[in-house]
């Protein structure tokens, strides 16, 4: 029996706790994307007419520096587990809750920030996208496990985001809020009203 699902859940954990235990370069998303899926693009400088209490981050900064969403499975020999085995269901479970209540850096609760990533659709409408979740990663919450929900966030623009579809890239920007959401996309563990939704564009050389 073909056991892949719960390899691609086991290996995104394991991306998640190599990164949480080592320091990472700016610019570099905490969540490593599986191979052939591209990265949030790497932060620049605030665009002209952004105020100057915004604070430019990474995904790394949501994260606490000591979280280890590994520790509960280490010695586990899950190469050993089919889909099919009841096993492999429970630990699929357990893995699932751990993402699902990600700690968050309690530090970053109330900071204006501003933040890459990519677009998974919620709530549309013909203004324009009225809720939506940014992650990391190209593919997450569609083409993979979602991320642990201390590297989603609910964004819910200020005004509708037109013209957007599901993996764009964009900026956006607005206070970051500790509140667990679920959807049928993931579990967000931020929330941020979002006082501007921009595309994405590489800085000028």
């Amino acid at each position: 029996m073909p056991r892949h699902a719960l390899r691609l859940l086991f290996a995104c954990v394991a991306l998640a706790a190599t990164a949480a235990a080592s320091a990472q370069p700016r610019g570099v998303p905490l969540m490593k994307p599986p191979l052939g899926q591209a990265a949030a693009p790497a932060p620049q400088a605030a665009p002209a007419g952004v105020a100057g209490s915004v604070r430019t981050i990474t995904w790394e900064a949501l994260v606490p520096a000591d979280w280890d969403p590994f520790k509960d499975f280490r010695g586990l020999d899950f190469q050993m587990l089919d889909d099919s085995d009841p096993r492999a269901a429970a630990l699929m479970k357990k893995m699932r809750a751990v993402w699902d209540h990600a700690p968050v850096n309690q530090a970053m609760i109330g900071q204006h920030v501003r933040i890459p990533g990519f677009v998974v659709p919620l709530e549309d409408s013909k203004e324009g996208l009225k809720e939506f979740l940014l992650v990391p990663y190209f593919g997450a919450c569609i083409h993979s496990p979602p991320p642990p929900s201390n590297q989603i966030i609910q964004v819910l623009p200020k005004v509708p985001a037109k013209g957007l579809r599901s993996m764009d890239a964009v900026w956006i920007s607005g206070t970051l809020a500790n509140e667990q959401t679920d959807s049928f996309m993931g579990a967000a563990g931020w929330r941020v009203e979002a006082l501007s939704v921009t595309p994405y564009t590489e800085p000028k050389r």
